[in-house]
């Protein structure tokens, strides 16, 4: 049962580093952005744009939870007779996107805030500011790979 738990564990990890990473990047956004807005209503939508880019490591996030839970579910077998050695293994496989999407996330949201102050002095300029936030979440999506690299070299036994 300790297998089944470490892989339950390497999916929550995933899914719960991520979506605090982009939890703590929207609300950084979120604050800049709010500041703006109370200057200048009309910059609302882009603004929202720049604070919803660091949603997406809690997605890929999600994205590695499911592919543990359906890589256990395919093997068909029961929880108990995850051995630890691939409990650990789901663990380890978690960490990239859990982590990355944890610093990259918060990162991100602090490039967003200040691509908020370029929008709020220069509203065109909206695509340099998200340029540099995509650099960031470059790392992100890094992170991810690296998860779904590390979950097909997983099997049971």
């Amino acid at each position: 049962m300790l297998g089944f738990a470490l892989l339950v564990m390497g999916a929550a990890l995933a899914a719960g580093l991520a979506g605090c990473g982009s939890a703590l990047g929207c609300g950084i956004v979120g604050m800049a952005a709010s500041g703006v807005v109370s200057e200048d209503p009309n910059k609302f939508g882009r603004l929202l744009l720049l604070q919803a880019l660091p949603g997406t490591q809690g997605i890929y996030g999600l994205v590695a939870l499911f592919m543990i839970i359906n890589k256990f579910a395919g093997w068909g077998i029961e929880p108990a007779a995850v051995p630890v050695r691939t409990g650990l293994e789901f663990l380890g496989a978690a960490l990239p996107i859990g982590l990355a999407g944890l610093v990259s996330g918060i990162y991100q949201g602090k490039v967003c805030a200040a691509s908020c102050s370029l929008v709020a002095k220069r509203p065109n300029e909206v695509g340099k500011g998200l340029i540099f936030a995509v650099v960031v979440e470059t790392y992100a999506v890094l992170g991810l790979l690296a998860t779904l690299l590390l979950l097909q070299r997983i099997t049971v036994g």
